[in-house]
């Protein structure tokens, strides 16, 4: 039997990529996974196929999560949530409007991460997936031009998310962060080489080596479950003061 052995975790964004990768390492863990998709639902129905095959169970649950009233038949749905995984983001998109990249990046992540509260026990914990490139944006860390409008957009949502620490803790509920480096073979990896070609190997050689899907997503089911203290953040990947270290937020 694994920690979350009788546990609900929902991830958002869980139909492939990171988000697919993270439910199959906390199906190892025994959760009953929550596969949140906006509109591929045969991705996320395969995802819970390959839940189902390590022996836990799974069931797609189709929501954007920019659009509340969809969020909140998402919700209407669970009796109980354990482990809230915001990992979905976006926001280099071709034909989306100018303040989609901080709808989705910021306001949708407080929603969820609000109305999750009600189904949310003492002893939960929500998990925020960022980036080096978000989280530390505005201080040192190198920021490609064409990723600027969704690292602003994801920087400000930790730290609206890392505002409402009084309120998870005065429902019981710990946060957690987990930001990487360019994780080789993403959409969003994938996107910046299209918009900007080169992009991948400047920041491989910048970095050293960029972790694969699977090397973050281990690290991401890893906070689902450690034990950490509420406002932590996981820095995965990257050089020097950014691999695989712990900080706390100030």
């Amino acid at each position: 039997m694994g920690q979350l052995a009788g546990k609900t975790v929902l991830i958002t964004g869980a139909s492939r990529g990171i988000g697919a990768a993270t439910a199959r390492l906390l199906a190892d863990e025994g959760a009953h996974l929550l596969v949140n998709y906006r509109d591929k639902a045969k991705r996320a129905e395969k995802v819970v196929a390959d839940v189902e095959e390590r022996g836990a169970t799974g069931t797609a649950v189709q929501a954007d999560i920019t659009d509340a009233a969809q969020v909140d038949a998402m919700l209407a749905g669970v009796e109980r949530l354990d482990v809230l995984v915001l990992n979905a983001s976006g926001g280099l998109e071709k034909d989306v409007d100018a303040d989609y990249a901080l709808r989705l990046n910021r306001d949708a992540q407080v929603d969820l991460a609000t109305k999750a509260l009600t189904y949310m026990p003492r002893g939960g914990r929500i998990v925020y997936v960022t980036s080096h490139q978000a989280h530390f944006y505005g201080t040192y860390e190198e920021t490609l031009a064409v990723y600027a409008p969704v690292a602003r957009s994801k920087h400000a949502g930790g730290e609206a998310l890392q505002a409402l620490v009084p309120t998870f803790a005065e429902h019981g509920v710990d946060f957690v962060t987990v930001s990487g480096d360019m994780i080789e073979g993403t959409i969003t990896a994938t996107l910046l080489e299209r918009a900007q070609p080169g992009a991948i190997e400047h920041r491989r050689e910048a970095a050293g080596s960029l972790l694969t899907v699977e090397e973050f997503a281990a690290h991401v089911a890893d906070a689902a479950t450690a034990d950490l203290e509420t406002g932590a953040v996981i820095l995965a990947g990257g050089p020097g003061q950014w691999g695989d270290q712990v900080t706390r937020n100030q």
